[in-house]
């Protein structure tokens, strides 16, 4: 099987399209959005363009104002400043508030809200409002192969299973062709192992779709898992948007490196050649950027757990000792206290085990250049 695609539970096999930058025409531009409530700002001065065919996630955690945007873009809350332009038309700004049913977007919240008076087939064709008999059956026949669901449309939505149901509403909210779809915490209701599934499920049907989908979570695997770029907000504003594996890998600011995955720092001193650490001299090459201007000041690195390695070393040769361990089944996940007060996480396969209170030695295993932050 190819790392491209997944199996799901019916054996089948699903193609996950692989991510591509933005290319084509922006669908949905966010100038400078600001809402405010009292004295309080949600969200300030937020500016994104979403591209024809693309699939961002807004990313943060509770409170960031992630949601809010969201309900912007859709009519269910207005902007106290800046424009929002929806296939070039604006629709919200500078005493324009065009209603949410006049804007031409769908929306999939996370109760999936399917009519249970109704069937399958008649929720999907809610929203055709100006199709006539034989062009409605056409479309709910498309929207239901579209999403693996043929031979649903006499089915009952309280007979359905967790997944079914969230297919049948994406089904619903894009047979109208909207120019944008909104999903909201989509995956959050579905247990684990149906949530996984579901997100490389959903992409794909987005994908073939052509449609452009805005998410919101506060999950961050899903969103690195789903998304070709992700906005990282924190306190209204965007931390930082760019690719997955960008933002990852490459994260400009210390709130976005620790919000991403478990993340460490190494504290350490810029010399000449790199920076002085207790694991040793981290050679310009090992760094993101240039680190000149910082010569003689103290800086943190960001090391993740699979960037260092704990091993057994002779007493009086260790770095520090294990006083946390992690067992999640493939792998160990180990806290290091180390003899310099930094405090780090390695992560193992679950053949290595270490005791709590063993005495190791670390390295630094890393591939990849390393991101950095002035000392706080």
């Amino acid at each position: 099987m190819s790392k491209n695609e997944l199996t799901t539970t019916t054996g089948q096999y699903v193609q996950v399209p692989p991510r591509t930058a933005p290319t084509g025409e922006v669908v949905l531009e966010l100038a400078e959005i600001t809402k405010r409530f009292g004295e309080d700002t949600a969200v300030e001065n937020v500016s994104i363009d979403v591209h024809e065919g693309e699939l961002l996630t807004l990313l943060g955690p509770s409170g960031c104002g992630k949601t809010t945007t969201l309900r912007m873009i859709a009519g269910l809350a207005e902007p106290t400043g800046g424009t929002i332009r929806l296939a070039d038309e604006k629709v919200a700004g500078a005493s324009t508030a065009v209603s949410p049913e006049n804007r031409d977007v769908g929306l999939v919240f996370q109760e999936f809200a399917l009519f249970p008076h109704l069937t399958v087939g008649e929720n999907v064709a809610f929203g055709l409002t100006d199709a006539d008999g034989g062009e409605e059956y056409g479309r709910v026949q498309e929207m239901l192969e579209l999403v693996d669901l043929e031979g649903y449309e006499d089915r009952n939505p309280e007979s359905l299973s967790g997944g079914e149901r969230q297919r049948v509403a994406l089904a619903r909210s894009l047979a109208p062709e909207p120019d944008v779809l909104l999903l909201d915490e989509p995956f959050s209701n579905l247990d684990v192992r149906l949530r996984i599934e579901m997100r490389q499920e959903v992409r794909r049907i987005l994908k073939e779709a052509g449609v452009t989908a805005i998410s919101v979570t506060h999950d961050q695997e899903e969103a690195l898992s789903i998304s070709d770029r992700v906005a990282i907000m924190n306190d209204g504003q965007v931390e930082q948007i760019g690719r997955p594996e960008d933002v990852f890998g490459h994260p400009e600011s210390r709130f976005v490196a620790s919000f991403l995955g478990q993340a460490s720092f190494l504290s350490g001193e810029v010399v000449d050649g790199g920076v002085d650490t207790a694991l040793g001299l981290l050679d310009d090459e090992q760094l993101d950027g240039s680190i000149d201007a910082y010569r003689g000041a103290d800086v943190d690195v960001l090391v993740r757990p699979d960037d260092l390695r704990a091993k057994p070393c002779p007493p009086g040769g260790t770095d520090g000792e294990i006083v946390h361990r992690q067992y999640t089944g493939p792998s160990f996940v180990y806290r290091v206290a180390m003899d310099s007060g930094d405090v780090v996480h390695c992560q193992h396969n679950h053949a290595t085990d270490f005791e709590h209170g063993t005495r190791v030695c670390i390295e630094l295993e890393a591939d990849h250049s390393l991101a950095w932050y002035p000392a706080e």
